[in-house]
């Protein structure tokens, strides 16, 4: 392990801030950044020798490698936390916009959504990664909601089940299991994990993001939460009647006052089920 890998390791094992969902994105996050530095030529560095040259070369190289926005601040933010923990803050402009990097977009009426054919899951050599993307294309699951899914306490019959500790935010929640097909997977995920998690044995979560992050990229899949919108905006138009706004439906403006409380009722029950407690969320994912 090379001496910078090392020392930010040691620096999140020192500095448990916020939750072990968050504490393994940030090492994972920061384990990507030396390993990133180093390819771009800076080889001796230490966690304490973090200078403006190098924030600038990695913000380039998320750019030219045309990451989400999302994805660049979650980066920024544990850039940001190396810094402090060194106390190198100044190494960092104060706002993202210094960089070029533009506020996240909450409200588009362009549809995000994703979907993974099955002949790219045949691509996908890990069986365990195959099937957290079924369960993220089926149920509308966060990436590592679907890592941590746990088939025989999750399946509850009628609905799903998450667990607080497989959520953002900690916060457990339910989703209604509607179709066959979302059956027939949940059946399959019983048979690959029995009483366990979708992370093998012999993984940590840490671990398995690598070897999904792996897999997905190999395959040529990106922007994979585009399954979750997907699943959010299938939802919406079984419990609204009518395709939601990003999916080329009609606008808040053109909605009849029944209509007007159908969308509403339908974005509520949408709210609840991915895990927000603002029905605005559902904006980014079926426009407005």
């Amino acid at each position: 392990m090379r001496d910078l890998n090392y020392q930010l390791k040691t620096l999140c094992r020192n500095n448990r801030d916020g939750s072990y969902a968050t504490q393994a994105q940030r090492q994972w996050m920061l384990d990507l950044m030396a390993n990133q530095l180093h390819e771009l030529g800076f080889r001796q560095m230490s966690a304490q020798s973090l200078k403006p040259k190098h924030v600038e070369a990695l913000i380039k190289h998320w750019q030219e490698a045309n990451l989400a926005v999302a994805t660049l601040k979650n980066r920024m933010t544990a850039l940001r936390w190396w810094a402090e923990k060194v106390n190198r803050q100044n190494v960092i402009a104060r706002t993202n916009d210094h960089y070029g990097i533009p506020d996240r977009q909450f409200v588009s009426n362009v549809s995000k959504a994703r979907s993974v054919s099955a002949e790219a899951l045949a691509g996908i050599k890990d069986a365990h990664v195959r099937m957290s993307l079924e369960l993220q294309q089926a149920f509308g699951l966060r990436r590592e909601e679907a890592i941590k899914f746990v088939p025989s306490y999750a399946d509850r019959g009628d609905h799903l089940q998450l667990k607080d500790t497989w959520t953002k935010g900690g916060k457990a929640r339910d989703i209604p299991i509607r179709t066959d097909a979302q059956r027939e997977v949940l059946n399959r995920a019983h048979q690959l994990a029995g009483r366990g998690s979708l992370i093998p044995a012999n993984r940590n979560y840490v671990q398995q993001l690598r070897i999904y992050e792996g897999h997905t990229s190999r395959a040529g899949l990106s922007k994979l939460h585009g399954l979750r919108h997907a699943y959010v905006q299938q939802r919406y138009q079984e419990l609204a009647g009518l395709p939601c706004p990003a999916a080329g439906g009609p606008v808040a403006a053109e909605l009849t006052p029944a209509q007007k409380a159908l969308d509403t009722a339908a974005r509520l029950v949408i709210s609840r089920e991915l895990g927000h407690e603002r029905e605005q969320i559902t904006a980014a994912y079926l426009g407005r």
